[in-house]
């Protein structure tokens, strides 16, 4: 038997139940759509991640002071090791920056307009803009003579901007951060959602000698930004600042560092690591149903066998070899486990491109689909092959009595 008389007996004999046929490699085809789906749906996800992170600063290392264990199953900090004068330094020593900002933040109800709104309120300094790429909507942002008059001036943020003063232009109007009055000088350009999905516009920067002086009387800091002059230097950059902050803090010779750097990659793996475990796991729960699929042909090939006995039979008293009939079981099996392959990478791309257009972001790996495909197949080679080779074993004269 050639190979297109072979396909063209294993479609007749696959089309004579259709029902059944597709009924069969309906576990295929959940199989193959759930694990391209879950990759997609995945990727989607890190790679808005890895944008929304990326769109917080240009070569951005950040510098934090570092958290240690104290106590058995207690994690606790230490006192903040990072200050006004740390931020200082790095900018005065550090020879890769392009721009250096100290950033102290914590939440605060603002009262503005005929309103009042709980918001964060950053203390930076005016590279802060430099570092973030971060522009004014309207008005300016506060320059290096406001930090060291100390001048309540503010920046809102596009959503703060609405929540307390609705559609009208705020620049030239009062706010009160806690008991403080500051004259709101600019609104700042919509950034939309972080990198861990907070709206970024839901904010108020003050210059950072103002904040420390005037709302929390401290010259501790939540942390240091640096924007680096070139990616190439990102790693020379954080190794520079580290010598600078141990010099800073009078540590000796094998002390640990009190603090932490992290480049803009280290960030971006955090923050993608768990994604990446998550797809990895609904991938592998989705793959399992192609090992139930596979299962579903397995018995129903072994259906077909006891159907087909006599058939059998007949064609290997014609002259029918046991290769010849062991090749058509395993045909109807592969092509079977194809097919649902197949109609199941038609279903994924159709649910990715529906997922798109509601606002989950998507991305199909080719490599993925290709993969499913192939592993399709293989599930019908695996699962079709002892059917085949039950329907090959047949005795000629036992099969031609079977009733």
């Amino acid at each position: 038997m050639n190979i297109l008389q072979l396909i063209h007996t294993c479609f007749r004999n696959i089309l004579r139940n259709r029902m059944r046929s597709l009924l069969t490699s309906l576990g295929i085809i959940i199989g193959v759509g759930s694990v391209i789906i879950m990759v997609a749906v995945g990727e989607g996800a890190q790679k808005s991640i890895e944008s929304r992170i990326a769109g917080m600063g240009t070569n951005l290392v950040q510098i934090m002071p570092r958290r240690v264990r104290m106590t058995p199953g207690q994690s606790q900090s230490r006192p903040n090791r990072i200050t006004k004068s740390d931020a200082e330094k790095v900018k005065n020593e550090a020879s890769y920056a392009l721009a250096v900002s100290g950033i102290a933040q914590r939440s605060f109800a603002v009262a503005g307009g005929d309103t009042s709104w709980t918001t964060t309120v950053m203390g930076v300094d005016p590279d802060y803009l430099i570092i973030r790429s971060w522009d004014t909507a309207e008005g300016s942002f506060f320059e290096d003579d406001d930090l060291t008059t100390r001048n309540r001036v503010a920046v809102l943020g596009a959503t703060t901007a609405a929540q307390l003063f609705g559609g009208t232009n705020p620049v030239g109007s009062q706010i009160r951060i806690g008991t403080n009055r500051f004259t709101v000088i600019g609104i700042l350009a919509k950034k939309g959602a972080g990198g861990m999905g907070n709206d970024q516009d839901d904010i108020i920067m003050v210059p950072i000698d103002t904040y420390i002086t005037r709302l929390v009387n401290s010259k501790n800091l939540n942390s240091i930004a640096m924007s680096v002059v070139s990616k190439q230097y990102m790693e020379i950059a954080s190794k520079e600042a580290t010598l600078i902050l141990r010099e800073a803090h009078k540590l000796n010779e094998g002390e640990t560092d009190d603090f932490e750097i992290m480049n803009q990659a280290d960030i971006i793996e955090m923050a993608s690591e768990t994604s990446r475990s998550l797809t990895s796991l609904l991938a592998a729960i989705a793959g399992v149903s192609l090992l139930v699929g596979g299962i579903g042909i397995m018995n129903i090939m072994l259906v077909s066998v006891t159907e087909r006995t006599r058939e059998i039979g007949i064609r290997m008293s014609v002259g029918a070899r046991k290769r010849d009939i062991l090749f058509q079981f395993l045909s109807e099996s592969i092509i079977l486990s194809l097919m649902g392959g197949i109609i199941g990478i038609g279903l994924a791309f159709m649910i990715c491109r529906i997922l798109t257009a509601m606002g989950t972001p998507t991305s199909i790996n080719p490599l993925i689909v290709m993969a499913s495909a192939i592993f399709s197949a293989v599930v019908g080679i695996t699962f079709g092959y002892y059917p085949a080779k039950k329907a090959a074993g047949l005795y000629p004269i036992d099969a031609l009595r079977y009733e």
